[in-house]
């Protein structure tokens, strides 16, 4: 059955003249900045934001802060699938990739892939899924196979040809902390990545990446304000390089920075014991317009999008593929 996908690789510079592909999660972050009056306004300062703060945290041999680029590739993966004699194909997730630029050297090399994470399949599971098995219900409650099928595609995106073929390191993913948890500091301090968090529960989001196959770890960073949560394989302190690293913090912090300002811009930097509020009033915002509102509404529509056009379609060839699919 894993002969029935294949996974094809598309990628677009994120730069002041990005324009979503038509492919493209609407909901997708960079995306939600590429559009309206301001669109170019906006990507040229959310640029300056990463280079900035790259710059800020690789301060060795780096007097004026200006010797570090960051480069930024949207990478598209799209599934193309065989069934009943006839290739299909549907956009299954979407990545970004890191390439770091020594002004000093003239080096380009790569960062790392992952970061940002888009997929629609998600979409449908937490948007369309969830809501549906809770409706009505008088107590929420999570779906003994949730994220199953989700876990199971990205595993074998991650395990495929097509992966080992264009990029030398497993990915890692850079989201925000969940605002219904509790994170304590503890003494474990690194150079790149900061202090060290430990959450009081595991949170949904959590679950659903272990079914991907993928740990997590929370780090705040120097001069940040709260904790990232850094989703690998592997090792993550000794896996990549402190540049890897500090190609994915200035990015996804910066982004974080546009899209949680009551968190990552905060104008007060998390405590031993935090808890992260999106009604925080006490913070700073960018000069950058972003559309949270339409975010949350458009994640609904691409849940129905997904169902229509890949689970019911494919019910039965995925429920037969999951079945036989082994990591």
């Amino acid at each position: 059955m894993t002969n029935n996908f294949v996974f094809a690789l598309n990628s677009i510079n994120f730069d002041e003249n990005y324009h979503p592909l038509n492919t493209t999660r609407a909901t997708t972050n960079f995306a939600n900045l590429a559009r309206g009056e301001s669109r170019q306004q906006n990507l040229r300062n959310t640029l300056a934001m990463i280079n900035n703060r790259f710059n800020a945290l690789a301060h060795w041999d780096n007097p004026k802060a200006d010797r570090y680029s960051v480069e930024l590739e949207i990478v598209s993966v799209e599934m193309k699938i065989d069934h009943q004699g006839k290739e299909d194909s549907f956009p299954a997730i979407e990545l970004l990739k890191t390439i770091i630029v020594d002004h000093h050297t003239n080096q380009r090399t790569e960062g790392l892939v992952g970061n940002n994470f888009s997929s629609y399949v998600r979409d449908y599971d937490f948007s369309v899924l969830l809501l549906d098995h809770n409706k009505d219900q008088p107590q929420f409650s999570i779906p003994n196979d949730f994220g199953d099928l989700h876990g199971k595609l990205f595993k074998s995106f991650i395990n495929s040809a097509t992966y080992q073929e264009n990029f030398t390191k497993l990915p890692v993913i850079c989201l925000s902390v969940s605002d219904n948890k509790i994170y304590h500091r503890t003494e474990n301090q690194h150079p790149v990545l900061g202090v060290e968090y430990l959450p009081n529960e595991s949170s949904l989001t959590e679950q659903y990446f272990k079914k991907m196959g993928l740990a997590v770890r929370y780090f705040m960073p120097p001069n940040s304000t709260a904790p990232l949560a850094f989703y690998f394989f592997g090792d993550l302190l000794k896996d990549y390089t402190d540049l890897e690293l500090i190609s994915t913090i200035s990015t996804m912090e910066s982004f974080q920075k546009i899209y949680r300002p009551e968190i990552y811009n905060a104008n007060a930097t998390a405590g031993k014991c935090y808890q992260p509020n999106l009604k925080n009033l006490d913070h700073s915002l960018t000069r950058i317009v972003y559309d949270r509102e339409e975010r949350n509404q458009l994640a609904i529509e691409q849940g129905k999008f997904t169902e229509e056009y890949f689970i019911k379609p494919y019910q039965t060839l995925l429920e037969q593929w999951s079945a036989n699919y082994a990591a």
